[in-house]
C-alpha cells in the first residue's frame, strides 16, 4: 500500500472521532463537506474541507465571503473553534492540506508550491456558487507563509489577510540567520512537521517511501538532541532517508547560504517582492519573543506600508510564537490584558474588509504594541516573575521619536554611553565542542531543543544542552558588559543592533549577541534574575549580508560585524542593569560553526578559534538601543 493510502486509511479510522470534535453538529449552524479534492494546474489534487453557513442543518442559500486557511498541520484538526464562530457570522470557512501533507497528493516542498497552489485554490473558490468573490486568509506560522506566497503570486479574489507570526524572508532570518542555520527547522523536519506533539505516525506514514519505515520516522522527534550533536547531516545516514522529500529539503537548506536561489525562490521573501505583492489590507501580527518578529515588524510591515496604498497594520504583543492568547512568555508574566481574543480580533478585521461593516477598524492607529516592564518583580503562583506592561498605540514602526543611543563596550565589562578610551582587546577561546547553551529566546518549533521566551540565563542540570548549573555569565567564552544600576526607568522600543569590532585566527567563525535585563535581588528572587530580551548571530563569512558572496576571514584582521537582534519594547526599571553578552555560539538555537571554513553542512573536522573583541576609539564596539526620551512615551 502506498504511504498516502496508509495515511488516508489511518485518518479514516479516526474520522468518527475527528468529526465529533468538529463544529458540524453545532445546532445545525454549519455544514461540512470534507475531503473535497481540488485539482491544481498540474493535476495534483489537494484535500479541502469546506464549512458553510447553515440553517437547520442545511446550507444557507446565497453567496458569502470566504476565509481560507492553507495548512501543513492536518486540516481535520485545525478548524476548532474558529470555523463554527465564523460560519455563524456568515462566512464560508475553507481549510486545505498543502501539497504533500496528510490527505493531499503530491510531493512536499516547503512553501515552493504554495503560491501556485494558492492561486489555483482561490480561483476555484471564486467560481463556486456559494462564493461572493471575496477571500480573506488567516493562519499562523507556516500558514502565514502560505498567505505571503498568495499575495506575491497575486492570487485572484484575495481581499484581505491576517498572517499570524508569519514565515517570511527566510534567507535573511528564520531558516538562515545572517548565515547561521536555525536548528528549529531541523526539529520541524525530524518531527515530520509536527514539533508540538509526540511521535506522529500519520505524518510519518504520509512522508515514508517505505511503509514499514513509518514507525522509525515517527520516533525521530524524540532523537533530535542526539542528531543535532552529531552534525553535519548527510544523506542516507539517518532514518530520515525513508522520507526522501524531507531529507532532501533539510540537507539542501543546511547546505545553501541565505542568498542562494533555494531561498530567493521559496515564495515568501516579501522584501524581495514588494512590487509583486498584492495591494490589499494586511494585519501583521507578531510577538516580541516570536521567531518571526524581526521579519514581520522590521521588514514586512514597513516595506509594505511604504509600497502599498492599502492599509497595513501591525500589532506586537509580549508573546512567544503563535501564542497571542497567553499573558506570559517563558519566565515572564505580563498583565492579564496582554492576551487577546484572537477570533474576535480576526472577525472584526474581516467584517470590515469582506462585508463592508463600518466598525472603525480602518480608523484606528496603524501600530499597537505591548510595552513590557514596570512590574514589581514578585513571584507569581506559577513561579514566574511579574514583569508587567501595558498596550500603547503608535503611528509608525520603527518609532520616529526613538533616539538611537550608543552604549559602548569598555574594558572591565563596562557598558556605558561614554566614548571608548584606549583599551586592550579581549580574546576568548571558542571551542565548538562545548557551545554556549540556548536559554529562551525567539524560538518556535523547538520541541525538546530549548524553551522559548524570557528565561533566566542560568543553566540547569536538567537541560540536555547544559554541562553544569552555572550562570552563562560565568563561562570564559562569554564576554559580559553591563551598565551600573539605572538611576531611572529607561524605555527601549524598536530594532536592536550591535556593531562589533572583532577578529579571529580562524578562517570562519560566528559572533553572537544577547541583550539581558538584569534584575536586582528581592525577597522572591534572592539571586536576582537575568532575563533575555533579544539575541542575534552573524556567521563571519556572510558578514557582508546574505545576498553577498561568502568571504573567509583573514586571520588576525579586524572587521566590523553587524548583529541585528530581534526587536523589543521594554522598560528597564530603575535599579536594573542593561547587559550585553558577546560570544560565538548559541546552541541549539543555531548550528555551531566548526571554525574551519569548510562548506556549509559538509565539515569533517572542527577547531578551536581564538576570537578577539576590540574596545578602543578606532574600533568602537557598541550596542545601539532605540531609547524613548522621557516624557514622550504617550501616543504620537
Amino acid at each position: 500500500m502506498r504511504p498516502a493510502s496508509i495515511a488516508a486509511a489511518l485518518l479514516g479510522c479516526l474520522a468518527p472521532f475527528l468529526l465529533a470534535a468538529q463544529p458540524g453538529s453545532d445546532a445545525g449552524k454549519l455544514v461540512l463537506s470534507s475531503d473535497v479534492m481540488i485539482a491544481m494546474r498540474d493535476g495534483t489534487q489537494l484535500a479541502t474541507d469546506i464549512y458553510r453557513p447553515a440553517l437547520n442543518g442545511k446550507p444557507r442559500p446565497g453567496r458569502f465571503p470566504v476565509l481560507l486557511m492553507r495548512t501543513p498541520y492536518q486540516k481535520d484538526t485545525r478548524p476548532e473553534p474558529f470555523a463554527s464562530q465564523f460560519a455563524a457570522a456568515g462566512y464560508v470557512v475553507i481549510v486545505q492540506d498543502v501539497r504533500g501533507r496528510y490527505k493531499s497528493q503530491g510531493h512536499w516542498r516547503p512553501l515552493y508550491d504554495d503560491g501556485r497552489d494558492g492561486f489555483d485554490t482561490t480561483a476555484w473558490i471564486g467560481r463556486q456558487p456559494w462564493s461572493n468573490g471575496k477571500i480573506g486568509t488567516l493562519g499562523t506560522s507556516y500558514e502565514g507563509g502560505t498567505q505571503q506566497a498568495l499575495a506575491i503570486a497575486k492570487a485572484p479574489n484575495l481581499t484581505a489577510m491576517i498572517p499570524l507570526f508569519s514565515v517570511s524572508n527566510v534567507g535573511r532570518y528564520g531558516i538562515r540567520h545572517n548565515g547561521a542555520f536555525e536548528l528549529r527547522w531541523f526539529n520541524w523536519v525530524f518531527s515530520m512537521g509536527d514539533p508540538g506533539r509526540g511521535p506522529n505516525l500519520l505524518a510519518a506514514a504520509r512522508a515514508a517511501s517505505d511503509p514499514a519505515a513509518a514507525p522509525a520516522l515517527a520516533q525521530l522527534v524524540s532523537q533530535v538532541p542526539l542528531y543535532v550533536r552529531t552534525l553535519p547531516l548527510r544523506a542516507g545516514t539517518t532514518p530520515l532517508k525513508f522520507a526522501p522529500d524531507y531529507e532532501s529539503w533539510l540537507i539542501t537548506a543546511m547546505t545553501r547560504g541565505g542568498g542562494d536561489a533555494f531561498y530567493r525562490d521559496m515564495g515568501v521573501e516579501v522584501v524581495d517582492h514588494l512590487e509583486d505583492y498584492e495591494d490589499i489590507p494586511v494585519y501583521h501580527v507578531t510577538g516580541w519573543y516570536d521567531s518571526w518578529s524581526l521579519q514581520v515588524a522590521n521588514l514586512n510591515y514597513p516595506g509594505l506600508r511604504a509600497h502599498k496604498k492599502s492599509l497595513q497594520r501591525l500589532i506586537v504583543g509580549p508573546w512567544t510564537h503563535s501564542r497571542p492568547g497567553l499573558s506570559y512568555a517563558g519566565d515572564a508574566q505580563f498583565t492579564e490584558d496582554a492576551a487577546i481574543d484572537l477570533n474576535a480580533f480576526e472577525l472584526r478585521w474581516f467584517d470590515h474588509w469582506l462585508k463592508g461593516i463600518d466598525n472603525g477598524v480602518d480608523r484606528e492607529p496603524p501600530v499597537r504594541i505591548y510595552v513590557m516592564g514596570g512590574g514589581d518583580a514578585h513571584k507569581t503562583p506559577e513561579g514566574r516573575v511579574y514583569v508587567g506592561g501595558h498596550w500603547r498605540d503608535e503611528q509608525d514602526w520603527p518609532l520616529a521619536r526613538a533616539k538611537s543611543t550608543a552604549y559602548f563596550l569598555h574594558a572591565g565589562g563596562v557598558l556605558s554611553t561614554e566614548a571608548p578610551v584606549t583599551a586592550t582587546p579581549v580574546t576568548y577561546r571558542f571551542d565548538p565542542r562545548h557551545p554556549v547553551p540556548t536559554l529562551g529566546g525567539n524560538l518556535s518549533s523547538q520541541g525538546e531543543l530549548a524553551s522559548a521566551g524570557a528565561t533566566d540565563q542560568r543553566c540547569r542540570s536538567d537541560l540536555w544542552s547544559c554541562e553544569d548549573a552555572a550562570p552563562l555569565a560565568a563561562r570564559n567564552d562569554v564576554l559580559v558588559f553591563a551598565t551600573p544600576p539605572l538611576p531611572q526607568d529607561l524605555e527601549v522600543t524598536g530594532p536592536l543592533l550591535v556593531k562589533l569590532w572583532a577578529s579571529s585566527d580562524a578562517p570562519d567563525t560566528d559572533f553572537t549577541a544577547k541583550l539581558i535585563d538584569v534584575y536586582p535581588p528581592n525577597t522572591d528572587f534572592p539571586a536576582g534574575l537575568d532575563l533575555n530580551i533579544g539575541d542575534g548571530i552573524v556567521r563571519a563569512r556572510y558578514r557582508n549580508g546574505p545576498t553577498a558572496d561568502a568571504r573567509m576571514l583573514e586571520p588576525g584582521r579586524t572587521y566590523e560585524f553587524t548583529i541585528e537582534m530581534y526587536p523589543t519594547s521594554l522598560v528597564f526599571r530603575r535599579g536594573h542593569r542593561i547587559r550585553l553578552d558577546i560570544s560565538s555560539s548559541n546552541f541549539p538555537r543555531f548550528d555551531v560553526n566548526p571554525n574551519t571554513g569548510e562548506p556549509l553542512n559538509d565539515n569533517r573536522s572542527s577547531r578551536i578559534a581564538q576570537n578577539t573583541v576590540y574596545l578602543d576609539p578606532g574600533h568602537p564596539s557598541r550596542l545601539l538601543l532605540p531609547v524613548i526620551p522621557a516624557g514622550t512615551a504617550a501616543t504620537h
